[in-house]
């Protein structure tokens, strides 16, 4: 067997996002043997040295930094993966480029639109190789629902409608900003739900069913002060808690989304759904090992959803995991993207969503935001030419 060419990853955050990401990198080369590169877990860096030691060991990173700088500028690094808070995204993704590293960036791309074309502009001067982390696309049922889209299934496509529901923020006393709250905070986050759980919405939606032209845009902020974790100071908050948006899309289809963090009972309710003019698909996070379709083609007296469950081997992904109907979970999509991002270096082709890819969904959340304030319908200037 030859040997395996390595790319050095250096991880810059240790929270949430830090362990799925590092969880992919571990799992590769067990389930995907075929790959001509694999990870190598050089460096992982986080401001306290104590708590990012001890990430360091859990995960199996050789090294270890406190400084996210000396970390860019190793040069036993290949790849920088960024998974800090998204005020962050930008400076250390236009040094990373700078410095010829491969970048992997945690999602949304930018707190707004002006960020991230700094980072597009930083990546494609440096020519290096780049991914945002859009994980709900690489969950097998998504991907076949794309699958069914593109073969054209379902005919002309009338309608897209999705909703991301969470109820973690609904008391008062939550604070804004801090480790564990920072998406409460506008400086920090940018937006709320828009940015943190439409973005999925959004770039799923645009993946599956092409781009989106113009929006119109509610959002509405519950609780208007929150203490701030750092300062103590009861201050305004900045963010959305809820937001809902209609749309047209470049093919014809209207679209309804729905995010909010007030809807008491759901801590991740993540669904889709497309009408065609033959058939219909709907999808549902918790259930995200089947695909609903209807068939208005069946004969009558059969016609009705049907469940498909998604694990078998010609199905996307699934040859790499177990036998047909043994499921897989949540974190297998991070673990698709990072096979996906090792063969991208073997083709030479780009790794979906690119940082431009992910600046299209950026220009939907900034329209959507600008269209509630002003209570009017925006324009998105979205130029989607991803297939």
């Amino acid at each position: 067997m030859a040997a395996k060419k390595e790319i050095r990853i250096g991880l810059i955050g240790t929270g949430f996002m830090g362990r799925t990401h590092s969880n992919g990198y571990n799992r590769v080369p067990n389930f995907f043997p075929e790959l001509e590169y694999t990870p190598v877990l050089k460096a992982v860096c986080s401001r306290n040295a104590e708590k990012v030691q001890a990430f360091a060991d859990q995960w199996g990173y050789e090294s270890i930094e406190t400084d996210w700088k000396a970390l860019v500028a190793r040069d036993d690094i290949d790849a920088v993966d960024i998974c800090t808070p998204n005020d962050t995204h930008a400076e250390i993704a236009i040094a990373a480029a700078a410095a010829g590293k491969m970048i992997l960036c945690e999602k949304p791309l930018s707190r707004n639109l002006a960020e991230g074309e700094k980072m597009v502009e930083a990546v494609n001067n440096a020519g290096v190789a780049n991914t945002v982390w859009y994980n709900y696309r690489r969950l097998p049922a998504v991907s076949l629902a794309k699958q069914i889209v593109a073969s054209g299934k379902l005919g002309r496509i009338f309608h897209y409608r999705a909703n991301f529901l969470q109820d973690w923020t609904i008391n008062a006393d939550v604070p804004q900003g801090g480790t564990g709250t920072w998406r409460m905070d506008l400086e920090a986050a940018g937006s709320g739900v828009t940015g943190d759980l439409l973005a999925h919405c959004i770039d799923t939606a645009m993946w599956i069913n092409g781009g989106i032209t113009d929006v119109s845009a509610v959002t509405e902020t519950f609780v208007k002060e929150r203490m701030h974790a750092l300062t103590g100071k009861v201050q305004p908050v900045g963010i959305d808690d809820a937001c809902i948006f209609h749309c047209h899309f470049e093919n014809g289809s209207l679209g309804l989304f729905e995010s909010t963090r007030y809807a008491r009972g759901h801590k991740a309710l993540y669904t889709l759904e497309i009408n065609g003019e033959h058939a219909s698909i709907r999808w549902d996070l918790h259930d995200l090992n089947r695909l609903e379709y209807f068939d208005h083609k069946d004969e009558s007296i059969v016609r009705g959803w049907r469940s498909i469950h998604v694990t078998d081997g010609d199905q996307p992904y699934m040859d790499k995991w177990w036998v047909p109907g043994l499921g897989i979970g949540y974190e297998h999509g991070f673990v698709h993207q990072v096979a996906d991002f090792l063969k991208s270096l073997e083709t030479g082709e780009p790794c979906s969503p690119t940082f431009k890819d992910a600046l299209e969904t950026q220009k939907v959340c900034e329209a959507v935001i600008e269209s509630a304030k002003s209570r009017s319908w925006k324009d998105t200037g979205v130029e989607w030419t991803e297939k």
